[in-house]
């Protein structure tokens, strides 16, 4: 059928095509089509021939012609060509001589191969008409254009898929999906051949198109995500407006339907049952329920709470936002004795709720959580939790404090014993009796030195001592009258000799280590001693102080300088207890204005009692300054030996030189060794023990002849210290190998006096005299330290002798 209806349009083309051939060529047969060249061109105009021009009519090929024959384009014709085949007719240009081809005497065009309008819609040629004998252009060049006529080849194609649109569920009817949109290659301006129409192939059920636009619609008003949340939906663009005979193209569309909060939470379970230990701690995890809910993302953020008021005293929910769980944790200490099972009472709602569905019924659903309460062996409790006791300071040894009770909480009612934790009463001032649990004195009380008690009680099960409670209970020691009232301090007073009678000299207060409740009451009077009296009078203030005052006119330090006058103080018990103190009153001179100046040294002895604080601050001043001594001590002694060692360390040779005679013995100077090696270079001698040089003879020369041949001393350059070189090393070594040598080294040398002198030199090594009948062979008795000495004059002597045979 199809090719049928494409046979037809390609005959209806070609009738077209031919009609459109005659008009034209009718047409230019009456008119003269105008030139195009250029005027006054000699080779377009004959002699005295009006130029004329090309006649022809835009031409056009039908596309994808499938003809075995050329199919005919076209005629080009000039006026001037009278057909006598004088005129050859040429074409240049696009598609010249391969697409298109000319018949040179007639004129005729026809296209060779077969031509896709969607490809390339036009072709540009240029026509030529030259003298066949001349090959000169009789008309001006000219461009024509071939059209290529467009069928109806090119099904519309979607080039913008794959199609992915969203639509919410419940969306009401009509609701826009998104739009898809096809492209047909055909000639727009031509036909209908790109006129496209949508429609629905597959998923008509759910969903509408446009057929002009391709805008997709749902089609009823119950898409629910739940039960589908997905559509494909086939969408066909079909050209020539739809009619019969036009080509058609497909795409997939597929639409996501998207959530929204119309599904309540629902439990899946009515009932949940958990257990729990009774001595599990408050914010302990119990368990977790989930209230399950069909829609996605946040549609199913769940807010959990309990219902029952029993449930919210005792228990806690709240959501885990991971997973959307309830959590229930205790929230209060449980009690199998007191209630075994627990019974919640459990809400779940949405977070969010869309109030478009709220009318399709309530968004929240409830269930029961039973918690079931085991059973725990538990340790016994204190009945009831009373941690304060009282005792009297003088109770007697065994008596009674108090009873501590404490019962077993479990249901089995265990006996229960009782204990003190000794590390809380280490001198075991109490004790307890284990069965009854009364806590009785073991030693004898005492306020003063201990006025609170607090001790740890231990009970446990009788017969499972590792389940134990502790009770902490403090013990308060009450106050009994056993002290005694004492004077604050040693009171000392002064009093002026001139002084008058009723002249207040001092105030006294009372101290006592006792707390009655009432409080302190003092009473003061004169010791009983102190009836006979006459110097001073005692008053009680009734504020628990007592002033004293003078009695008489005037005083004598010189027939008496001290009065001890006895105080007696008693309190108000019961018992009344009492004791006496002494106020030592010193007689001084004083001022006009009663200022004192003076005292007696005996009183300032009988007043300089020192009290125990201050014997010990005194005690602790002379510790620290013999302390501060004895390091002082000990730090001149340690930096007196640390110079000694560096003193000890200090190996330097001495060499005094005597340059003159005119300072004798003070005129010297002590040299470093070190420094006499950089004036002088010493290392060519320690290859060998003799020292000298080339031809100063060997290791067996004689000391005395070196030294007997020292040369008188001139500051000259040329000056030959061979001979002290020689000499100190051999003095190196023998210290080196004599262990006996002390570390101090000291070699003096004596030299000349000078050129100019008229002293003779004091050297008893360059005495020339050989009468000396000293003899020096003892002392080679000397010992290691006058070896050399002995060499020196040995050799000496020696020479001497054979110098006279």
């Amino acid at each position: 059928m199809a090719k049928g209806l494409q046979g037809f349009s390609w005959i209806m083309l070609l009738l077209f095509c031919a009609i459109q051939e005659l008009g034209s060529w009718a047409m230019h047969t009456a008119v003269e089509g105008p030139g195009l060249g250029e005027p006054g061109d000699p080779a377009l105009l004959a002699s005295g021939r009006v130029k004329r021009g090309w006649v022809w009519n835009q031409f056009f090929v039908v596309e994808e012609y499938t003809g075995t024959e050329p199919l005919y384009v076209g005629k080009i014709h000039s006026d001037s060509d009278e057909g006598d085949g004088s005129i050859k007719y040429t074409i240049s240009g696009e598609g010249a001589g391969t697409i298109f081809l000319i018949d040179e005497i007639t004129g005729d065009i026809h296209a060779t191969e077969r031509l896709d309008r969607e490809q390339k819609t036009f072709y540009t040629l240029r026509a030529q008409a030259r003298d066949r004998q001349t090959d000169q252009l009789l008309e001006p060049e000219s461009e024509f254009i071939i059209k290529v006529q467009d069928i109806n080849d090119s099904e519309p194609r979607f080039l913008e898929g794959p199609y992915i649109g969203s639509v919410a569920e419940l969306s009401p009817v009509g609701t826009s999906v998104m739009q898809v949109m096809a492209s047909d290659a055909d000639d727009p301006t031509y036909g209908s051949s790109a006129r496209v129409v949508y429609s629905v192939l597959e998923g008509e059920q759910h969903f509408t198109v446009d057929s002009k636009t391709g805008v997709i619609r749902t089609a009823v008003a119950d898409l629910d995500r739940e039960t589908q949340d997905r559509y494909e939906v086939v969408i066909r663009a079909t050209d020539m407006a739809g009619q019969l005979g036009g080509l058609s193209g497909s795409t997939t569309v597929t639409i996501v339907v998207t959530d929204v909060n119309d599904n309540p939470p629902r439990f899946p379970q009515k009932m949940y049952q958990f257990s729990i230990v009774e001595t599990a701690p408050v914010g302990t995890a119990i368990g977790r329920v989930k209230a399950e809910d069909s829609d996605v993302g946040e549609n199913t953020d769940m807010t959990y709470r309990v219902k029952d008021e029993e449930g919210v005293e005792m228990f806690k929910v709240t959501t885990d936002s991971n997973t959307q769980e309830a959590v229930i944790t205790v929230q209060k200490p449980l009690d199998y004795e007191s209630k075994k099972v627990h019974t919640v009472v459990v809400e779940a709602l949405n977070k969010f709720v869309d109030p478009r569905f709220v009318d399709l019924g309530t968004f929240r659903d409830q269930t029961i959580v039973r918690v079931s309460v085991l059973d725990v062996d538990e340790p016994p409790e204190f009945r009831p939790p009373s941690n304060l006791m009282e005792v009297q300071e003088d109770a007697h040894v065994g008596s009674v404090v108090g009873v501590v009770t404490a019962l077993d909480p479990d249901t089995a009612n265990h006996p229960v014993r009782y204990a003190i934790d000794r590390s809380t009463d280490t001198e075991r001032i109490f004790d307890i009796d284990a069965k009854t649990g009364a806590i009785v004195t073991g030693k004898v009380l005492d306020r003063e030195t201990a006025g609170w008690h607090n001790i740890t009680v231990l009970a446990m099960e009788a017969d499972n001592h590792s389940q134990v409670s502790r009770a902490s209970l403090r013990i308060r020691i009450l106050d009994v009258n056993d002290n005694p009232p004492e004077l604050a301090t040693p009171y000392e007073a002064a009093v002026c000799e001139d002084a008058k009678p009723g002249q207040l000299i001092q105030t006294i207060s009372v101290v006592d280590r006792d707390e009655p409740q009432s409080g302190h009451r003092f009473y003061f009077t004169l010791a009983p001693e102190a009836t006979n009296n006459h110097h001073f009078s005692l008053l009680d203030i009734q504020d628990n102080t007592a002033a004293v005052h003078t009695q008489r006119v005037g005083f004598n330090r010189q027939e008496q300088d001290v009065y001890l006058l006895p105080i007696l103080v008693v309190d108000s018990g019961p018992p009344a207890l009492s004791s006496t103190g002494t106020l030592t009153i010193r007689v001084c001179g004083c001022d006009s204005s009663g200022a004192i100046q003076s005292c007696n040294s005996t009183a300032y002895v009988v007043s300089a009692t020192l009290s125990p604080g201050a014997l010990i601050a005194l005690l602790v001043c002379v510790l620290i300054l013999v302390v501060l001594v004895l390091l002082i001590l000990t730090l001149k002694r340690h930096h007196k030996s640390h110079l000694t060692s560096e003193d000890d360390e200090d190996m330097r040779d001495n060499v005094i030189k005597y340059n003159d005679e005119g300072g004798g013995e003070q005129d010297t100077e002590a040299y470093d060794m070190s420094a006499l090696r950089s004036l002088y270079d010493f290392s060519e001698i320690k290859a060998g023990d003799g020292g000298g040089g080339p031809g100063e003879g060997g290791p067996g020369r004689n000391p005395a002849s070196e030294l007997h041949a020292l040369p008188q001393w001139v500051q000259s350059p040329d000056l030959d210290f061979s001979l002290f070189r020689d000499y100190i090393c051999r003095k190196v070594e023998q210290a080196d190998e004599d262990l006996s040598v002390p570390p101090y080294d000291s070699f003096q040398t004596y030299a000349f006096e000078g050129s100019d002198s008229p002293v003779p030199s004091l050297s008893s090594i360059n005495t020339w005299s050989s009468g000396s009948e000293q003899d020096f062979s003892y002392l080679g008795g000397w010992g290691p330290r006058f070896r050399q000495l002995a060499a020196l004059y040995a050799g000496r002597r020696g020479d001497e002798d054979s110098e006279e045979s």
